[in-house]
């Protein structure tokens, strides 16, 4: 049930995101497609509040008044960073997906998870999922304040993507630095991936099936633009083109 709640939430989550609800500040999320030249520029820039070794440490500082410049500088500037590899994967987080989709948690269980979580996070930051399972194991464990603080990452992680565009149509396609995120995207609305492919020159197109309350059953596409995160990963590993 708890696992179910939080879900839920989640899902209303990207809901908001997704119908431009308010942001920090009262300000109202347009759509709009990333300055990915600019935001090369100034997280590169150790004069700009958006240098990306400062604005990573707001981000692990847990500061909670980064708005949504901040988090959209924070989450595409990290296609400009050495470490960043669309493709990563780890260990841990193999294990952890094993375990999180049981269907009940021993309190030993829910530490693994966590412990897992932490792993995989300290590995990529941006991974969506294990965020989302570390703040399950979290509430499930009463450590609410550590979860809440996990659950504003996401939002705002959630809503920076949500606000590169409304995933319609290729000219108004989401833009996301790792492939994972177009499931995370489409999970987090309680939708489910029917299709799933490739559209000239660089947009993945997803078919999905979502249920309203009564389970009547309706069929949606999304866009999702991976020209950058394709430009830096060839430009890092071009024996992969």
């Amino acid at each position: 049930m708890r696992k179910l709640i939080f879900i839920f939430l989640t899902v209303l989550c990207v809901a908001a995101a997704l119908t431009a609800a308010p942001a920090q500040r009262d300000r109202k999320v347009t759509p709009e497609a990333p300055d990915l030249q600019e935001i090369r520029r100034s997280v590169a820039d150790p004069s700009s509040p958006f240098y990306y070794p400062k604005l990573m440490k707001r981000y692990q500082e847990n500061e909670t008044i980064m708005n949504l410049d901040d988090y959209r500088h924070l989450y595409y500037g990290y296609l400009f960073q050495e470490d960043f590899n669309p493709y990563r994967h780890n260990e841990a987080s193999t294990k952890n997906e094993s375990l999180y989709y049981k269907s009940k948690h021993t309190r030993a269980e829910l530490d693994s998870i966590i412990s897992y979580a932490e792993t995989a996070l300290e590995d990529n930051p941006f991974d969506l999922s294990q965020m989302n399972f570390l703040i399950y194991a979290l509430r499930s464990r009463g450590k609410v304040n550590r979860a809440n603080i996990w659950q504003y990452r996401l939002n705002h992680l959630l809503q920076a993507i949500i606000s590169s565009g409304t995933g319609a149509d290729p000219d108004h396609a989401w833009y996301i630095i790792f492939p994972r995120h177009e499931y995370d995207i489409v999970n987090f609305q309680n939708a489910v991936v029917k299709q799933q492919s490739y559209q000239e020159p660089y947009y993945d197109r997803i078919e999905v099936e979502k249920k309203d309350a009564k389970g009547k059953a309706s069929s949606e596409t999304y866009y999702f633009n991976i020209r950058n995160l394709l430009e830096e990963y060839y430009r890092k590993f071009p024996e992969e083109q």
